[in-house]
């Protein structure tokens, strides 16, 4: 059974990695995520024995528990798989936080402090993580990258007579068991075990939220004689939107701590929410994310983020928010970018090189 503290050095680990990779390709920091990737982390061509070898140390680099690692030797497309999935998860966490105080900072001993506190931030990082690993998972045995699993094969549609099941659809169902094993199940050994289960669930759903049926028409002259369907996973960047919707509405809960032994009680649910009926489950019955901890502001440098001196701002748009107060500096620079681009046949585009003024605002320190 896998409990918070795992799971925190699971992501912390993982994280890590895919700072590493994001620094070989800085690229894609700037821009939202599709959902439809590639998965090229580790090279597809090796040798059956040479890809086991790399396969296996990819496996043992995440440092992941004992049943982890075990999941994780037994497909070879399961360990290129959690590093794109924390790498998608932490590119749409910068991608969501862009315009924010805390702008999903995980460098260094800043992801190690926010994992161990139950903040919003923190709750959002558990539900995207284990968002990312359910769509990546699904995506992959979809694209033939996983050995036990393949396309979705259990339509469960709605007039079923009427529809001819074909395509290959998201397998939805192989990566939520997978990520519910891989996780671990509900722990009653503390209160912040139970937190971040719930957030993880919380990810799961708004995948499952997001499945949409995608049909395709066949027949004589277009007619739709037969349609052909599959089931397919939203854009991850669509994901990201709904989780960063609900850590604007996150639900701060409590516990009834005794002081004096420091052991937890149940969880107290929100003013206004009534409490789960199951004697077994304290969390308010939710489908929002929950954190213990009131955030702190992210203005000033402290060990959970470095603060947002120096931070570029928006002017009419976020200026006032970042800068905390403290007032920005404008900078005036002349910058050369490709303008009035055209298509030529064939098969290049052609761009002209415009110059021009900008200003650019920093908060001041």
């Amino acid at each position: 059974m896998l409990d918070g503290p795992l799971l925190a050095r699971w992501l912390a680990a993982a994280f890590a990695l895919t700072l590493l990779l994001a620094a070989l390709r800085p690229s894609a920091a700037y821009f939202g995520l599709t959902g439809s990737e590639p998965l090229t982390i580790l090279p597809l061509t090796l040798e059956p024995e040479a890809a086991a070898q790399a396969h296996y140390k990819a496996c043992d680099r995440l440092k992941l528990e004992r049943k982890q690692r075990r999941m994780c030797r037994r497909d070879p497309g399961v360990a290129e798989t959690l590093v794109e999935a924390v790498s998608m998860s932490a590119l749409e966490c910068q991608y969501q936080f862009r315009f924010e105080r805390w702008n999903c900072t995980l460098e260094g001993r800043y992801r190690a402090s926010l994992l161990k506190r139950g903040f919003k931030e923190t709750a959002f990082l558990y539900a995207i993580s284990s968002a990312g690993l359910t769509h990546a998972l699904a995506k992959a045995c979809s694209a033939g990258r996983m050995e036990r699993c393949t396309c979705d094969e259990a339509p469960d549609l709605e007039n079923r007579e009427a529809w001819q099941w074909g395509g290959c659809g998201d397998n939805l169902k192989y990566s939520s068991k997978f990520v519910k094993e891989f996780l671990g199940r509900r722990s009653n050994k503390d209160l912040r075990a139970r937190v971040d289960f719930h957030n993880n669930l919380v990810g799961v759903k708004v995948i499952k939220a997001g499945v949409e049926t995608t049909c395709k028409c066949h027949g004589v002259s277009g007619s739709c004689t037969v349609r052909t369907c599959w089931r397919q996973l939203a854009p991850f960047h669509e994901v990201g939107k709904r989780l960063k919707h609900k850590y604007e509405t996150a639900l701060k809960v409590g516990s009834t701590t005794n002081e004096a032994t420091g052991e937890a009680g149940a969880i107290s649910p929100p003013r206004g929410r009534a409490a789960g009926t199951g004697g077994s489950d304290p969390l308010p019955r939710t489908p929002e994310l929950v954190h213990l901890d009131d955030s702190p502001s992210f203005c000033l440098a402290s060990r959970f983020s470095p603060g947002t001196a120096g931070r570029r701002c928006h002017r009419e748009k976020n200026c006032e928010s970042i800068c905390c107060g403290r007032g920005h500096n404008t900078q005036s620079r002349v910058v050369t970018r490709p303008c009035q681009c055209q298509v030529r046949w064939c098969c290049y585009v052609e761009c002209r090189q415009c110059t021009q003024r900008e200003e650019v605002y920093t908060c001041k320190g």
